[in-house]
């Protein structure tokens, strides 16, 4: 059994490893900060699970949508925007936006959100609220 579950961890592995790198272009810290200083002309895309976000920190107005889920809503994303996409390290980031532009949209990158934090960018942290006490019978 061991041997099996080890085969199958090594074939993931390959798997993956065998992914080929996304295209699109991992943005600098100035190059986000410059997109951002016309916040109506830029959409940032957070592909990142919530959690992540709230450890890691991200950035004070972005539209979240999970990697897994984002072909399931192009319908929702603006056209009229340039689009970054936001990951931890900008790998699944430049995924998503080789994705987005695939289906047309006009994508500057990608950002890495501790990457930008590393270069001197700000990010954000919010805690994720805790669900309310139940009232004791």
């Amino acid at each position: 059994m061991r041997k099996l579950i080890l085969i199958a961890l090594l074939a993931a592995a390959a798997a993956f490893a065998q992914a080929p790198p996304a295209k699109a272009k991992v943005l600098t810290r100035a190059e986000l900060d410059q997109l951002l200083a016309t916040p109506d002309k830029v959409l940032l895309i957070d592909v990142r699970r919530p959690d992540e976000i709230s450890t890691n920190g991200g950035f004070p107005v972005y539209l979240s949508i999970q990697i897994g889920d984002l072909e399931k809503h192009l319908d929702a994303i603006p056209r009229d925007r340039i689009i970054v996409t936001v990951s931890n390290h900008a790998a699944r980031g430049g995924k998503a936006a080789d994705l987005l532009a695939s289906h047309g949209f006009n994508v500057a990158g990608a950002v890495g959100a501790e990457t930008y934090e590393k270069e001197g960018g700000t990010l954000t942290r919010v805690e994720i609220p805790k669900k309310a006490a139940t009232a004791e019978k």
